[in-house]
């Protein structure tokens, strides 16, 4: 992809026969549908019973009319009956998460089949320049990018993930996962209601309210093949009837932790067989180390007249490594065809590092509502969390300079004495007695939201003030050393870049490890909010109702640094740019209208108008119209259109220069001149520019959709939804960059330009690369389109219990953007391009036995395959690496429960039945190789037990 919304990380990649894509199946559900649908059209009307909310008790025998609650529903001010609105919603309910066995935010949104290329665990796996925004678990829906997707916490914003970034948006390890009631996601972009930036939808998590007594909850899960534990514990406590007592207090204590996973505990990792096919993806920084020589040390080692030889062979590559072809598996290996070379070691930095990384959290969620009088109610809520992750990447690396004399097999050739001007010999090497970098990575949020409700004669109204934070602290822990000093170390001959060190240079190793904080970050959120709604008048239809509301809000983000990483002086962590001290705020304010009118029985219109008001930004109006069409009571059409705005971040406009790398990638230029992947291959450093000059990104959306029941045991919904933006805010990847030097080799900085830039010192003969600029810019469009089809089916209780199925799906249609305004687009529908892939279908499938005191669920996940990122050349040959197609990738989970008596009620399930491992990917963008870790899971087969005791 030519565009990419996060700071680079870099392309690499690999094709194969084209297959054909496996969408019959997906289509023909969506065929069955439409026809169910359109069958519904011809059935006639009778009054139905709305089925209880799933997890509910009921029978047939005791079904009586129940008394129909009007609750405001996300997407709409005004209060109406559950269902009925015309913008698509999907709910999980609290009986869903534990049906899910999960029990994070993160986990339960990778449920939903909108969710698209989220930020997790596996993406934040990295070191050194990979360590942009660590550590955030995001939504995205639609695949439009997480400053897309509008999280909330029971209807208002919470403080955006600190750490500077290219995404913008709600740390999901902030939700308090075990208060959460349920989970309300609007698939209707552009909220006019909640703000105008959540272009590809609003994810609501609606905590518990009004709760009474006290509950306990324990989980405990284990992985089959060990690693990737889990432990939690929660508390929940409620006191007080709202209308018997005039208050209720209520709070939520929840307590999880995890167990790390390295590569050596997967069996899986064995099968990629990442050196056979990856080798361009592996690093030329193993151990023993690999030597590059100059030019001159070349010329006379390769001269046979001087007697030098290696592996019983003159060396032809300027890369060497004494030990060839033993290097030292598993983890340094002799691979002629790997980065190493003919002559030199390649080093699989897979066995080196962790594919899911330890944590502890810890959150906590109050809530008190005071009854004033029968008309007014005052309300408080507080909530923080704290969630702790160790992250462990490879062990570090270092170019380091060695007298000739250090190293015996190459002074007994005389190389010292016949070059006395060229004694240094650069060795690139992997310290593995330091230790694999770790860093501890911590985020905690903190929220305070206090107000009234009520009405005042025929208004319905609510208030808030809002205080929202997010601090995050990023401390190295180990594996990283003061770079000066280890290069010292190496050429006073204290580490040994070849073997085993001596007694002083373990000694080095432990007093030099770096273990503080290294950059912190902090954004808060102030915002005072008002709505209020009333009927106006009698329609056909019902009320014609109106509501009014107006936010002011403040955002605040500041960051800094320690003075060693200022100083930039840290071996493996190489980020000068982002350590420059940053505070930045600005004000928002927003006022919005939305009118609701039943014109008929059948008919019924929803109008909303936004205005939003962003400090040295500008001013937007978005409209938004709703309309819903129920000619029968069991068949209901509905359909929606708006438009939407969302500014640039703070850190879009103002952050400092961040300095990054690349994946590892060949330069043209050096390639043209050497002809070798061992010399031209490496990790580029990149620097990323804010730009104050920003326009806000733009978008036009609309929906329309089906809802049938044609029988009170199916339900079926089928939405066909579009998004346009344009404006988009980005940058060019730098595998772009590098593919197109005629365009953009003005962006790629060499030492043999003297053009006076700090860090580039000028040498006439060094054409190797400086750094690339990546600029945030506006441009081009992104387009996106598909079907979210929901089938539902409930049979009858009987002496076999009752059974259900549910199938939530999105079938993706269109997933494009351009380079720039008249660009073509680029797909990245069903293909990995640059950073992600938008799969062609997605379904979560659940299958439910019930009866008595038991209960059986059976659920599917399912990603369809695509082709990979197939891009990445093989600079020995000059030809594109093999292509490769992604296969699907089906999980199953199973689980059972027990209500074992009417206060304990227990369930032990198992995750990914299968064992499925993750299916093969060439794709370069994330750190981890091998796989696609955005979507997939590395713990396999995962096996948990539950239990739940409630006091009365």
């Amino acid at each position: 992809m030519t565009v990419r919304p996060r700071a680079a990380r870099a392309s690499r990649v690999v094709p194969g026969p084209r297959s054909r894509p496996a969408a019959t199946a997906p289509r023909r559900a969506i065929a069955l549908a439409c026809l169910i649908a359109l069958a519904g059209l011809s059935m006639p009307a009778r009054a139905q019973q709305a089925p209880p909310p799933e997890g509910a008790a009921s029978s047939p025998d005791t079904a009586r009319p129940q008394q129909l609650q009007r609750v405001q529903v996300t997407g709409s001010a005004i209060k109406r009956l559950a269902g009925e609105g015309a913008l698509p919603v999907q709910t999980l309910t609290r009986n869903d998460i534990v049906k899910a066995g999960v029990t994070t935010a993160a986990e339960l949104m990778a449920t939903v089949s909108a969710m698209s290329n989220a930020l997790t665990d596996g993406v934040s796996i990295g070191t050194g320049g990979f360590k942009d925004q660590m550590g955030f678990n995001s939504a995205n829906l639609r695949g439009l990018g997480t400053s897309s997707t509008l999280v909330l916490l029971n209807g208002r914003r919470m403080a955006n993930f600190a750490s500077p970034g290219d995404d913008n948006g709600v740390d999901l390890n902030n939700i308090p996962a075990a208060a959460i009631e349920r989970v309300e996601v609007l698939l209707d972009g552009a909220s006019a209601i909640y703000g105008t930036d959540a272009i590809g939808g609003v994810v609501n998590f609606i905590t518990r309210k009004d709760y009474q007594g006290l509950q306990l909850d324990v989980y405990g899960g284990v992985a089959d093949e060990g690693g990737a534990s889990k432990r939690t514990a929660s508390i929940a406590a409620g006191h007080g009837d709202l209308e018997r007592d005039g208050f209720n207090l209520m709070g939520v204590l929840d307590f999880q932790r995890t167990g790390s996973l390295r590569t050596s505990q997967r069996r899986f990792i064995d099968d990629l067989r990442i050196p056979e096919r990856l080798p361009h993806l592996l690093s030329s920084a193993g151990f023993p180390g690999n030597i590059r020589l100059s030019s001159d040390q070349f010329d006379y080692l390769s001269d046979p007249a001087n007697g030098f030889t290696l592996n019983g062979k003159t060396i032809s590559s300027r890369q060497i490594n004494l030990s060839v072809p033993q290097c030292q598996p598993p983890h340094t290996l002799y691979l002629p065809a790997g980065i190493g070379g003919v002559d030199g070691c390649t080093y699989d930095y897979m066995r080196d590092l962790e594919l899911y990384p330890k944590t502890d959290k810890g959150s906590f969620l109050g809530r008190g509502v005071f009854k004033l009088n029968d008309q007014h109610q005052a309300f408080v809520e507080a909530s923080y969390s704290r969630s702790k992750s160790w992250y462990v990447g490879t062990s570090n690396r270092i170019d380091a300079d060695l007298d000739v004399s250090l190293i015996p097999a190459l002074a007994a050739t005389g190389l010292g004495d016949a070059l006395p001007d060229d004694r240094l010999i650069t060795v690139r090497t992997r310290m593995l007695e330091a230790g694999p970098r770790a860093s501890e990575l911590i985020s905690t949020g903190s929220r305070v939201v206090v107000g009234m409700n009520g009405t005042i004669g025929a208004w319905d109204y609510d208030w808030g003030f809002n205080h929202s934070l997010n601090r995050v602290s990023d401390r190295d822990v180990r594996g990283y050393l003061p770079y000066d000093e280890t290069l010292r170390a190496y050429a006073d001959g204290v580490l040994n870049p070849f073997g085993p060190s001596s007694a002083a240079g373990l000694q080095f190793l432990r007093d030099n490890n770096i273990d503080q904080e290294v950059r912190h970050a902090r954004g808060t959120m102030d915002s005072l909010d008002l709505k209020a709604s009333r009927p106006l008048m009698k329609l056909a239809g019902g009320d014609l109702a109106v509501a009014v509301g107006a936010e002011l809000r403040r955002e605040q983000a500041s960051s800094g640094a320690s003075d060693l990483l200022i100083s930039d002086n840290i071996l493996g962590d190489r980020n000068p740019g982002d350590a420059q001290f940053r505070d930045h705020s600005r004000k928002i304010w927003a006022a919005y209208g939305e009118l609701l009118a039943p014109l008929t029985q059948a008919w019924e219109l929803q109008l909303a108008l936004r205005h939003d008001h962003y400090q040295k930004i500008g001013s937007t109006t978005n409209p938004k119209l709703g309309l819903r069409y129920a000619p029968l009571r069991n068949l209901t059409f509905r359909a929606s259109a708006g438009t939407g705005f969302r500014a640039p971040s703070l850190d879009d406009l103002y952050r400092a220069i961040k300095v990054g790398e690349t994946a590892t990638l060949p330069d043209p230029v050096c390639m043209n001149e050497n002809h070798d992947l061992g010399l031209c291959a490496n990790n580029f450093e990149t620097r990323t520019y804010s730009n104050p000059n920003l326009k806000p990104e733009k978008s036009r959306q609309f929906s329309i959709g089906v809802l049938s029941d044609p029988t009170p045991e199916l339900s079926v919904g089928l939405d066909y939804w579009y998004i346009e933006k344009r404006n988009l805010i980005s940058t060019l990847g730098d595998d772009v960059i590098l593919g197109n030097l005629d365009k953009y080799g003005a962006l790629v900085h060499r030492y043999n330009q003297d053009q006076g830039l700090p860090g580039c010192d000028y040498d006439p003969e060094d054409s190797d690369i400086c750094y690339i600029e990546l600029h945030k810019e506006n441009r081009g469009k992104q387009k996106a389109s598909g079907l979210d089809l929901t089938v539902q089916l409930r049979s009858p209780a009987s002496s076999w219990g009752r059974f259900s199925a549910k199938l939530v799906g999105t079938l993706t249609l269109s997933s494009k953007k351009q380079t720039g305004d008249g660009d073509p687009y680029i797909s990245n529908l069903g293909r990995f391009v640059t950073d992600g892939v938008v799969q062609r279908w997605r379904h979560r499938l659940n299958l439910d036995w019930a009866r008595g005191d038991w209960s059986v669920n059976l659920a599917n996940t399912f990603y369809s395959g695509y082709d990979d990122q197939n891009s990445a050349i093989d600079t020995n040959t000059g030809s594109v690496v093999s292509r490769n197609r992604v296969k699907a990738y089906s999980l199953w989970d199973l689980s059972g429960g027990w209500d074992a008596t009417s206060a304990l009620s227990l369930r032990a399930g198992v995750k990914n039945l299968f064992n499925t491992a993750p299916p093969f990917s060439n794709q370069a963008y994330f750190f981890i190789s091998g796989y696609d870790p955005s979507y997939t899971d590395p713990r396999g087969r995962f096996f948990y037990l539950s239990a739940q005791y409630r006091f009365k």
